[in-house]
């Protein structure tokens, strides 16, 4: 899939789920836009999964996985499982488990349970961050399992994990940390790199985020020039919600092939429903000792909604990127 995009010029989205209604959501954008994609659990949507009373994100991202392992059989396009941000602090209780699951996979005879994991060292300093990413990537090779990892900071605010009061210097990856992470990382095995220009978490309002495109172009140029066209990397778009459709096709021609997307279908999924409610107050609530309306309170017509919604909003991403149309499911 990584190598399609690359030589394609286009990219995929890669959507966070948190239940079988957003799974399923991504599942059909992508059959209906006839392209492959990425779905990925965040450790706070693992967390979401596993449910109150278990309340485990590395649990959680294995139901979710292991469902989507099942419900794709049922499509004839490509999905790559991956998880979203994981900080030093949380590597032994979130991606640790989640290796020795794809492991213990391997040694039946069958694939990883997820194709890819994110590290962020973003937090630590850049030698700091490539000491872990290279240990934990020799580890991700052995398991037919690629890495990706993140230097420079994304700004905003996921699942808790806020850096908006960063200085702006840190929003951007600069050509000499892109050679750095390529040299160290290149030689244990294939990687994602999540370089960052100025992308940001979150909604935000036309003008609001500056992005540089240009910083990723500048430093694959870096990389290129000492090592040749073949050491062109895999990019990723963090905080694509929001963002122009121009930005983002901008960003193709400088090697991003896969793009986050979690801000704007979340609200794709939540705005139907609010509809919903609204629209049916008087069903939905037993108001002044009436009974209701059971067919509008029944969570799965509203949810429905929800899954057709994010689903559309998918479709346009898949669009914007180029992804439409590409897939390789039976080439």
């Amino acid at each position: 899939m990584l190598d399609a995009a690359q030589k394609n010029g286009y990219a995929y989205p890669a959507i966070n789920i948190t239940s079988i209604v957003t799974a399923n959501a991504a599942l059909k954008a992508f059959a209906d836009a006839k392209s492959d994609g990425i779905i990925q659990v965040s450790t706070g949507g693992g967390q979401f999964a596993s449910g109150l009373n278990v309340n485990d994100a590395a649990f959680g991202a294995i139901v979710l996985a292991e469902a989507v392992h099942r419900l794709a059989e049922k499509y004839d396009i490509l999905v790559a499982l991956h998880t979203d941000h994981c900080h030093p602090e949380k590597v032994d209780s979130f991606l640790r488990p989640l290796l020795d699951e794809s492991r213990a996979r391997k040694e039946k005879g069958l694939g990883p349970l997820f194709n890819s994991h994110m590290f962020d060292g973003s937090v630590v300093d850049l030698d700091e961050n490539m000491k872990i990413s290279a240990e934990l990537l020799k580890e991700c090779v052995e398991l037919d399992i690629i890495l990706e990892i993140e230097a420079g900071c994304v700004g905003g605010e996921e699942d808790g994990h806020d850096t908006s009061g960063l200085p702006a210097e840190k929003l951007y990856t600069t050509p000499d940390d892109m050679l750095q992470v390529y040299e160290t990382l290149n030689p244990i095995g294939r990687f994602m790199f999540a370089a960052t220009f100025g992308n940001v978490h979150g909604a935000y309002k036309p003008g609001s985020v500056k992005l540089k495109p240009t910083i990723l172009r500048d430093g694959q140029k870096v990389v290129m020039d000492k090592y040749g066209a073949e050491a062109e990397m895999d990019l990723v778009f963090h905080g694509g919600s929001g963002t122009s459709a121009e930005d983002l096709q901008e960003t193709l021609d400088y090697g991003v092939i896969k793009m986050n997307i979690d801000t704007d279908t979340q609200y794709a999924f939540t705005r139907p429903i609010v509809t919903h409610m609204c629209e049916n107050i008087e069903g939905v609530l037993k108001i002044d000792g009436e009974v209701g309306n059971k067919k509008v309170y029944d969570p799965r017509g509203y949810l429905k909604k929800a899954e057709a919604s994010v689903a559309a909003r998918l479709v346009q991403a898949c669009d914007e990127l180029k992804s439409s149309g590409n897939t390789i499911y039976s080439a």
